[in-house]
């Protein structure tokens, strides 16, 4: 029976790592958004290019920012 509960646990930790980087994909199209917005916008009005990537650099560092805290809590749930 013993074994049975670590079987299940361990199972359980894996699918619920699995679930936790879900959030991954959505930094990826975040930042894929992200990137489409800043040449949507320079195409629009160019002579606004240092001010829009200060912008780009801010969306892009939150967004990475929040795939990342996927991932570490994939791995807070598989090595606790």
């Amino acid at each position: 029976m013993e074994e049975l509960v670590v079987g299940i646990e361990t199972g359980a930790k894996a699918i619920g790592a699995g679930m936790a980087t879900i959030g991954v994909v959505g930094a990826g199209v975040g930042i894929g958004v992200v990137f489409a917005g800043l040449l949507m916008a320079m195409a629009r009005n160019p002579y606004l290019e240092q001010r829009l990537v200060r912008y780009l650099f801010l969306g892009f560092a939150l967004t990475e920012a929040m795939g990342l805290l996927a991932v570490m809590m994939a791995f807070l749930i598989l090595y606790s």
